[in-house]
């Protein structure tokens, strides 16, 4: 099986890469080649991989060649983030929607029909006066996103939809939750202290969270976001059910209840390294996110979320450690 993944040099495309290279097959079928492709240079991990093959650049200058490679998978991670479309329109136009068109109709040209994983978000959902707005949303709640980003998604999502039912693709869309721990430094996603208020901590280096402590959301380790986009792909047509998007697992925890689990595995020396200090953009942005999710198309197929927050940090900590790139204030904790 030949597997093209974009935003294959990102944190989440790279661990996907990782992941399938380790599994050694997908859907049954073993993994001949995979192509990486994003616009920074892909991981020298993945570059010595000899299955490995990449594309540096934007993908819309892209799509003709990656479609003649003729992948059978595919998994579209690739996108610029919510603060990225937000403060930069035309970037995001440019880079989600746009894109993500090009990609569909390059392998729509090239009258292949590769199986095509999507990962769409959480995003987008949002409250809508002119709709019931539940707050922990489910599979079948009205995707009314109130940004950018989640609008982006919300377009892709139908675009993958209706290419799938001309047959021009074997398409699947996955709302991803709120991904934390990222490792790495902050990004432009308004998401990203999420991932900053557990990480910095436990790098001893201060962290500001822009929101209330009362904040609710849904959020999911890397690894079982992975396990997600996996299983939606190898899930046959009759078990995805349909062609609309479904959610993955989330967690969903307040941030009072991510700073306790910070406490709990690491002490309360670590958790004073979180200060709050409220961003009014940001803060805007989150007060129209979902307080929860739930998932049960996913759940259908196997997918549960994470037990808890404390069991996130501590995988972090050990992916850390395995990876080389632990602190020396994380490294600490172990002793």
């Amino acid at each position: 099986m030949k597997i093209l993944i974009t935003g294959g040099g990102g944190f989440l495309g790279a661990r996907l890469a990782r992941t399938l290279l380790a599994r050694g097959q997908l859907n049954g079928q073993s993994v001949r080649a995979l192509l990486l492709a994003d616009q920074q240079a892909v991981p020298p991990d993945l570059q010595a991989d000899p299955r490995v093959q990449t594309r540096t650049g934007s993908l819309l200058d892209q799509v003709t060649d990656l479609a003649a490679w003729r992948p059978d998978a595919v998994f579209h991670l690739a996108s610029a983030v919510s603060g990225e479309c937000e403060d930069d329109f035309d970037l995001g136009l440019r880079s989600n929607i746009d894109s993500t068109r090009a990609l569909l109709d390059a392998f729509r040209f090239a009258k292949q029909v590769p199986r095509f994983v999507f990962s769409s978000s959480v995003a987008v959902y949002g409250p809508d006066p002119g709709h019931h707005w539940p707050g922990v949303v489910n599979d079948d709640t009205l995707p009314t996103p109130q940004t950018s980003y989640g609008t982006h998604k919300l377009i892709c999502e139908h675009l993958v939809a209706d290419y799938t039912r001309k047959g021009y693709i074997d398409g699947r869309s996955a709302r991803l939750m709120t991904v934390t721990v990222r490792p790495g430094r902050p990004n432009g996603a308004a998401s990203s202290f999420f991932s900053g208020i557990i990480r910095e901590p436990l790098a001893g280096e201060m962290s500001i969270c822009p929101v209330d402590a009362s904040v609710s959301h849904p959020v999911a380790s890397p690894g079982k976001t992975i396990e997600g986009l996996i299983t939606v792909f190898e899930a046959s047509r009759e078990a995805y059910k349909g062609r609309t998007a479904m959610n993955l697992p989330g967690l969903n925890v307040t941030v009072a209840q991510m700073l306790d689990a910070l406490e709990a595995v690491a002490g309360p020396q670590v958790r004073s390294r979180v200060k709050f200090e409220r961003n009014a953009q940001v803060a805007g942005i989150v007060a129209n996110w979902s307080q929860g999710a739930t998932a049960q198309r996913a759940a259908n197929l196997g997918l549960m979320p994470d037990t808890d927050f404390q069991t996130i940090i501590r995988q972090y900590i050990a992916d850390c450690e395995q990876s080389g790139l632990a602190s020396t204030a994380l490294k600490g904790l172990r002793t």
